[in-house]
Order: C-alpha cells, then structure tokens, then sequence
C-alpha cells in the first residue's frame, strides 16, 4: 500500500471527496452574504494539497473506521486551515501576496473582508463539526483535539511566537530570538498540531482503540514536524511555479528555520528521520500498512 503511484492515486481519490464536499459546506445567499461566500469559497477552493483532511482520512482508514462519516470533520479541518492561510497572510503578519499559485485574498478582496471570510471559515468549521454522525463522546474528543490545535496552546499561539521571533514584530520585547530547541516548539504549535490533531480525530472518529489512537497521533506529530522541515527547505531551493507562492521570504524577513540552524542536508536528514519514528510508532500499533507512512513519505518528498 505504500508505493509512490499507489500513494498519489489513493491521495488524489480522497482529496477529490474532499472538495466535493467542501463546496457543499459553505453557506451562501441569501443567508450568508454574497461578497462573504465568494472570498470564502476564493480561498477554499484555490486548490492544495488538503494534506491535513486527507490524513484523516487515512486514519480512519487505518483503524476501519467509517470512512464517509468522518468525511465532515475532515472538511472540517480543512476550513481550519484555509482560515489560517488567509490571516498568515495579512500585511499585519506575513505579508504574503501570492497563495496557492494565486493573489491572496486581501490583495483582492481587501484587509477587512479578508478577515472576515477567515472568522468566517473558522467559525462555520465547528458548526460542520457539531453535525458529525457518530458516537457521542468520540465526536465531542474529536471537537476537543480540533479546538485545541487551532487555538493559543496551538496554532493561535505559534502564530504569536513567530511574529515575535522576527526582529521588526517584536511585539513581546521580552521575548528572546529562538534557539534551535524554540525553533521545534513554535513549529510544534503553529504548523504541527493542526497536522498531529487532523490524523487523531481520524483514528478518534473512525473508532480506533487507545493504543491505535495513540500512534497515530504519535506518527500525525512527526508528520507535522516533518511538513515544516520540508517547507523550510523550499523556501530555500523551490521554485514559485511549483510552490505557488513566493519563496525566500522567510530569510529576507529573517525569519528562524531549520536550514538557518542545520542546513540544508542535516534538515532532510531531521525530516527523514521523523518518517523513520513515526514509521516504528505504526508498526508497534500494527498499523504498518497502513496508507499513512506513504502519506508520511510523500511530505518528506514534496516539491511544492
């Protein structure tokens, strides 16, 4: 189950049940304003990788989980996400003009709308959330584990330790530039825990028992952490065709990241070496073939 061709083909099918069902879950006229739906489903819809609902995906998967009922909390996540991406990248934080291979949302929209489709997308998530199918206590841990990784003990407070680790936002004057050991933990926060979250609500959702939740959720972290190693790396040497956005800007901003404190070859080892433990932590649970470590490889292999 993990050969590349495989992977990408069993990627592409749940990625296509993703949007097919993303378009669905937003609101429109005349309930929601029509401006509003149409910044929303501009960000939404601009393609990616969907990297994080499709691990969800796979987790239930891997656990024989009920695929289709976990299909809404997978979308859910990625509303999450795309909310996140429009908000990083406001002038007030990263200043990015390009996303997903097209202008980011207030370069077209504006500033105001553009915070107001990510609330929007953020807060329509856990409305999608409530309406799982499903074991009362497993939907509610689910809603937990989401809410949690995207707030201030997760990608919320990431966020803010990222803007004060950049000379120019330090916001936070007695915040001290990171050391290789804080470099770890911002990412943990900001990029790791939405991914580590979005891979245990799967295994949660699609009814897995503790242990199988457990390495999961041990393999979604350094699956996370490997994501943000490997986009460290493109920042450096990717190409703006392939990732759809600028790069280099995290060393003109001067921005902390793996190749800065290792390199570019001790970084790919570190990346490596996630898969290498989240592969032994599903094998020990018995869920080694499982489509997660081709998924796993697959982020250490991306080029955009």
């Amino acid at each position: 189950m993990t050969d590349a061709t495989a992977v990408a083909d069993y990627v592409r099918a749940r990625r296509a049940e993703v949007d097919a069902l993303l378009w669905d879950l937003l609101p429109g006229p005349p309930d929601c304003p029509l401006s509003l739906a149409e910044a929303m489903r501009y960000s939404l819809t601009a393609g990616g990788k969907r990297l994080r609902p499709v691990l969800c995906l796979a987790s239930a998967d891997a656990v024989h989980g009920d695929r289709e009922a976990v299909l809404p909390a997978a979308c859910a996540i990625e509303l999450i996400h795309t909310y996140s991406l429009i908000h990083d990248d406001l002038p007030a934080m990263d200043d990015d003009s390009m996303r997903r291979g097209r202008p980011t949302l207030h370069v077209v929209a504006g500033e105001g709308m553009a915070i107001l489709a990510g609330d929007g997308l953020l807060t329509e998530a856990f409305h999608v959330l409530a309406g799982v199918n499903g074991d009362p206590g497993r939907v509610l841990r689910a809603i937990q584990l989401i809410a949690a990784a995207a707030g201030p003990v997760g990608m919320v407070g990431g966020q803010v330790i990222d803007l004060a680790s950049v000379a120019p936002n330090l916001q936070d004057r007695a915040a001290s530039p990171l050391d290789a050991d804080g470099l770890a933990a911002m990412h943990a926060k900001k990029t790791g825990a939405l991914i580590r979250a979005a891979a245990a609500v799967g295994a949660v959702l699609g009814g897995g028992d503790e242990a199988q939740i457990a390495a999961i959720d041990t393999a979604g972290a350094e699956f996370g952490l490997a994501f943000q190693i490997v986009d460290d790396i493109l920042d450096v040497e990717g190409d703006a065709a392939e990732l759809g956005k600028s790069p280099g800007k995290d060393a003109a901003a001067g921005k902390p990241t793996y190749p800065a404190f290792y390199g570019i070859d001790q970084s790919r080892a570190m990346a490596n070496a996630c898969i290498a433990r989240a592969s032994e932590a599903l094998a020990d649970a018995g869920l080694g073939e499982s489509w997660l470590l081709g998924i796993g490889r697959w982020i250490v292999e991306r080029r955009n």
